[in-house]
């Protein structure tokens, strides 16, 4: 077996590859797939993503985006007090709602996600304190 990593449409995938060396009727290649990354670019009909540099004070926490999506609610405001497990955002990514939930209690020391906005895999959404 060798393995590969192959990239189709932007998503790359590790596959595993047997060859079979007679060269005869039976020869086959048989690929298996070993595991699929995250997908590489947004999917079509979305924005393409706009990277900024989010500096964060010392003893800030970050809240990044977990994967390449589109913001479909911020559900906080600067300066607003929030508890470990409450929902602050929801990504939309491959179809899917994904909330992204405070790690800890805090308080919401800067928005940098807007409705609507595509974002990239992390890219910082929030910054607690």
């Amino acid at each position: 077996m060798e393995k590969f990593r192959i990239t189709l449409n932007g998503i790359a995938h590790e596959v595993e590859v047997e060859r079979i060396q007679d060269g005869g009727a039976n020869s086959r290649a048989v690929a298996a797939p070993v595991k699929a990354a995250a997908p590489a670019t947004m999917p079509s009909g979305h924005e393409t993503p706009v990277h900024k540099a989010v500096h964060a004070p010392v003893g800030a926490k970050t809240i990044q985006a977990p994967m390449p999506g589109k913001i479909l609610s911020v559900n906080v405001v600067a300066g607003q007090a929030v508890k470990r497990g409450e929902v602050l955002a929801v990504l939309e990514a491959m179809k899917m709602a994904n909330e992204i939930m405070a790690p800890q209690d805090g308080t919401v020391k800067e928005v940098n996600a807007s409705v609507g906005q595509a974002v990239g895999t992390g890219d910082v959404l929030l910054i607690l304190s």
